[in-house]
Formats: structure tokens, sequence, C-alpha cells
């Protein structure tokens, strides 16, 4: 049989069929692309805002609400008679003058002190003078203060195996809080630990309440933290496109997508890297510049969308025009 050759007329027409057939899926697809930048992920304030205010104090969590940061993070401890409070080392060394009001108690463990001697300490003067007599909050103040600001508690349950009992006394402060309401539990509390003893603990103690896993399991192991977490919260450099996929493949023990919250994270390019690969939250110590960087990656690439959505039009009507029509 003799195939005859394509006249120039037959090949633009098949050149517009293609464009004509192409055309609904390149249009289909600009809003997918869109829509993968267009939730930025949550930028929470690690112990408040450490880098204005000092750390795990009432000052940091205002601090955080000034900036407009919703979501703050801290942790929970234990004093020698029982009290729970707001601190991130498990002594006090660090952050209050306990070294000159105590001198002859070191290495100065919070499980050797009293609340009332806890009280007396400055948790400010260390970080500038502004913030002489700040006070290391006891975790009802906190709580309080976090609400009165409107604002979402990321609560870790620091060092567990220190404070036997700690998960059932603090689902207890939680509760006399009114922290353990429905609209708490629904969209202001994920309880967070690097103990998965603890929390399975807090698991069985408050089902209800979102928990999150303080690691970077293998892929393999993901499952059995579905089982009590609702979370996998890794070190950011922890964290690749593919773990999170696995993460996100799988469901939490309230029938959930689980999350993924990267933790610390003070460099803009790198928390646009993460939301790039998918993550849900990432833990600041500025989160107020976390925010600026996603904000300002979003509109950069929604302005690309525009553009490539632009070019596509342009295209299809140069090769209408080449076509006469």
């Amino acid at each position: 049989m003799r195939i005859r050759p394509v006249s120039a007329v037959t090949s633009a027409l098949l050149v517009l069929s293609t464009l004509v057939l192409a055309a609904p899926h390149a249009r289909a697809a600009a809003p997918d692309r869109a829509a993968a930048h267009t939730r930025v992920p949550l930028a929470i304030g690690h112990r408040g805002v450490p880098v204005q205010a000092p750390e795990n104090t009432l000052a940091s969590v205002d601090r955080a609400a000034d900036l407009g940061i919703t979501w703050v993070e801290n942790d929970v401890q234990r004093t020698k008679d029982g009290a729970l409070i707001v601190m991130h080392d498990t002594t006090l060394e660090r952050t209050t003058d306990v070294k000159r009001r105590f001198p002859g108690r070191a290495p100065w463990k919070i499980a050797d002190f009293t609340l009332a001697e806890i009280r007396k300490l400055d948790a400010g003067s260390w970080y500038d003078r502004r913030f002489a007599g700040q006070r290391v909050p006891t975790l009802r103040s906190y709580l309080q203060r976090v609400d009165r600001n409107r604002q979402k508690l990321l609560l870790e349950v620091k060092a567990p195996e220190l404070y036997p009992g700690i998960e059932r006394q603090l689902a207890g402060e939680l509760q006399r809080a009114g922290w353990l309401n429905a609209r708490h539990v629904r969209s202001s509390l994920v309880v967070q630990s690097f103990s998965a003893a603890s929390l399975k603990a807090f698991h069985r103690v408050r089902p209800d309440v979102k928990t999150g896993f303080l690691g970077a399991p293998k892929p393999s192991e993901l499952r059995s933290y579905a089982a009590f977490a609702d979370q996998i919260n890794p070190h950011h450099r922890s964290v690749t496109a593919a773990w999170v996929r696995a993460v996100h493949a799988l469901r939490g023990p309230h029938g959930r997508m689980l999350e993924v919250s990267a933790w610390t994270v003070d460099n803009g390019d790198r928390a646009v890297g993460l939301a790039r690969m998918g993550v849900d939250a990432i833990i600041s110590n500025a989160p107020h510049e976390i925010e600026d960087a996603l904000e300002e990656d979003l509109d950069e690439q929604e302005e690309q969308n525009e553009a490539n959505d632009d070019n596509e039009e342009d295209d299809g009507l140069s090769i209408l025009g080449f076509l006469g029509l």
C-alpha cells in the first residue's frame, strides 16, 4: 500500500487537535500546582519566642501573642513537692538565679526543690535586665495565660522517667484548668514526648487528646507509633520528602492522617524547604520570621503559577494565529 505524504494543512490540524485535547488537562493541572502551595505549615513558638523574651516564661508566651503566633510549645516538669511547672532543663541553673540564691545545692535539679523555693527564683534577668522578676510559671498559670491570649498549646512532657505517674497528674491538671473540654481537645492541645512509654501512658488516660511522638522512626516502624500518636515530630535534619510521605500514608488513633511537626528551625530557607516536603508545622525560636518566609514563598509560587498559566494561553493563541484561525 502506498503511504501518501501528510499535507501542511493536515499536519496543522493534527497539531491543533493535540492542543485542543491537551488544553483541559493543562488547565486542570494549574490548580493542582497552586494547591500544593496553598496550605502553609503552622509556625509554632518554641518555648514562646525566645529570640525576644526569656524562654518558657509568661513574658515569652505574651510576646508570641503580640506577634500573632497562635501555637506555642512548652515543657512541663514536677517539683519536689509534686507541683507541675513550666521549664525545659531538668536543672534550674541555666535560666534562673538559683546558684546565687541556693549556692550549696548543686546540681540544682528541679526535683530537689519545692514550689515555694522555685517561686523565689528570677527567671528573667539572665536573659535581659528588662525581664528581671519574671518567675518560673506553674503549669496552671501558664495554661491560664495561653487561654487568655487565645493561643493553642503543644505541651511536652519533659524527662517523664524522672517523674513517675506524671501522665495521670498532667491529665488531672489539664482537666482542672478547663483544657480537656471539647473545644480545647478538638483544636487547641497536643501533648508530646520523646518517651513512647510516657505517651502511651497518657493516651491510655486520655485517649481523646492528640499526642505527638518526638523523633523520626524508620518508615517500617511508623505503624506501631500510629497506634498511640497523632503526630510524628522529628528534628528538622531528619526530614526527607519520602519520609513525610510515609508518615502521611498512615492514620493515627483518631482516624486522621498522621502529621509532622519539625523542630527547631530558625532559618527561612530551611523552613521553605521543609514546607515543600509537606510538613504540617515548624517549631521555631523565631516563629514570626518563619511565618514571613513561608508566606513570601507562597506568594512567589502563586505568581509563578499565574505566569505559567499565562504562558500556556499565549502559546495556544500563537499557534492558532499561525494556523490563521
